[in-house]
């Protein structure tokens, strides 16, 4: 075999092993020729049992992890990107592992997983009993919880290292996609029934938008007059993006109390007017008008009431990006306290809780205790695993906030020059129109 195969060497014993000892203790042949060899590569579905030729494949899987890589997005990838994207999806990548590089460390596994397995095989044992069967299950998950120990420190230790070799622009970049529940949309199935599909072009831009590559084909100026950076894209109200992408969580989260069973939910429910009450922070929201985004009964106990407010801040913002992560999380949470907590809990006579995100899908700690809540509801009510449910809800809201956060990249932002009077008099025409039109009819 030429190219990769001529720099590692080490995958020819991998199919010396294979020949001599795996196929042979399967099949009773202590010689197996190149022609049995060839149908023992095939997928079981054609006939074989899919052990494959390490060294036959290897060029061919090189090949495609290498497109597979440089074909995410219109940008080259750095090199340094091939190994973030080696790193599975919590630590950050997308699980395209180097095939050449684990090579050794899989076969190690696999030896070692299957080993008390291997060994029956090749002393030809085909009876047990109920002892011997428990032991043998034994000793496969003992194998196999060890494998798999290694494999997760290995999977840190090679984290580590990528953090380090990062550009120090990339490192915001990094914290954020190794986020709990921030990467769980790339490990989604893309089903279109619950909105977890994604074209082409918003893949891509999710794809750029993760790993800090460029966004290419949109316009260098917005129509507010600013350079249309990424930065800028993801705070700009034109459009009405940024109202659009906190509208979607708040009625997804009014919509998820309502299955998890909770009674009285309301949208943007009004507060209580104040009567001479006085509050201890001067920051207190005190307008009679002043709103929340959701309500409900039953969140805690049975018959209490839940008041929610959501923000989603951008990451990438000056007063965000100087700070770390965690760091802005508390920071909005402790602002919508002070705003809305004291209130609320003196008046109202009800418990607040702020729901912080940022863009990116990163969650404050009052969220994440909110929406575990909201799972162990929901798992009781559906009859559901609690895991399943909590995963459930993070794929919805993680590809809430993605479809919205991709939107306001492209968006149609409207023209400057646009008068909104001009557009209300072109309404007014239509309706004069449209009356004019049925009266004829009518006569």
């Amino acid at each position: 075999s030429s190219g990769i195969n001529a720099e590692y060497g080490e995958l020819g014993p991998i199919e010396d092993s294979i020949l001599q000892q795996l196929i042979p203790s399967m099949t009773g042949q202590p010689v197996i020729n190149e022609r049995l060899r060839s149908v023992f590569s095939l997928p079981a579905r054609f006939g074989g049992l899919g052990i494959q030729n390490p060294v036959a494949t290897s060029d061919s899987e090189y090949y495609f992890s290498k497109l597979m890589t440089e074909n995410l997005s219109a940008s080259e990838l750095p090199v340094f990107h091939r190994n973030l994207l080696s790193l599975p999806a919590r630590h950050g990548g997308l699980g395209i592992f180097n095939p050449v590089e684990i090579a050794d460390f899989e076969y190690a596994g696999s030896a070692v997983a299957t080993a008390p397995l291997s060994r029956y095989i090749t002393e030809q044992k085909t009876k047990f009993d109920g002892e011997s069967l428990h032991l043998l299950q034994q000793e496969l998950a003992c194998a196999k919880s060890e494998m798999l120990t290694t494999k997760r420190k290995i999977q840190t230790k090679a984290e580590e290292l990528v953090r380090a070799s990062l550009p120090a622009g990339e490192q915001r970049f990094h914290e954020e996609r190794t986020r709990r529940g921030t990467s769980i949309w790339v490990t989604s199935l893309p089903l279109k029934e619950h909105n977890f599909n994604l074209n082409k072009q918003e893949f891509w831009d999710a794809m750029s938008l993760r790993y800090c590559l460029e966004i290419e084909g949109r316009p260098s100026k917005c129509p507010c007059g600013k350079s249309n950076t990424t930065e800028h894209s993801l705070s700009c109200p034109l459009g009405g993006y940024v109202q659009l992408r906190h509208n979607e969580v708040r009625d997804l989260t009014a919509n998820l109390l309502r299955e998890a069973g909770c009674r009285d939910v309301s949208k943007e429910p009004h507060l209580l007017p104040i009567t001479g009450e006085t509050f201890r922070l001067k920051s207190v929201n005190t307008a009679n008008d002043a709103r929340l985004d959701v309500a409900a009964r039953g969140f805690w106990s049975s018959m209490d009431k839940i008041y929610t407010d959501v923000r989603i801040f951008n990451p990438l913002a000056p007063t965000n990006s100087a700070i770390p992560l965690d760091t802005a999380l508390k920071r909005h949470e402790e602002e919508k306290k002070r705003c809305y907590n004291e209130r609320v809990l003196e008046v109202e006579q009800s418990s607040f809780s702020p729901l912080v995100f940022s863009v990116t899908g990163a969650m404050g700690g009052e969220a994440e205790k909110f929406y575990r809540r909201l799972a162990l509801l929901l798992a009781t009510r559906t009859n559901q695993s609690y895991t399943d449910t909590i995963r459930y809800i993070r794929q919805r809201l993680a590809f809430t906030l993605l479809r919205t956060t991709v939107i306001s990249l492209r968006g149609h932002r409207g023209n400057k020059l646009t008068k909104t009077r001009e557009y209300k008099s072109e309404l007014i025409d239509i309706n004069l129109l449209y009356n004019t039109f049925n009266y004829n009819l009518s006569n």
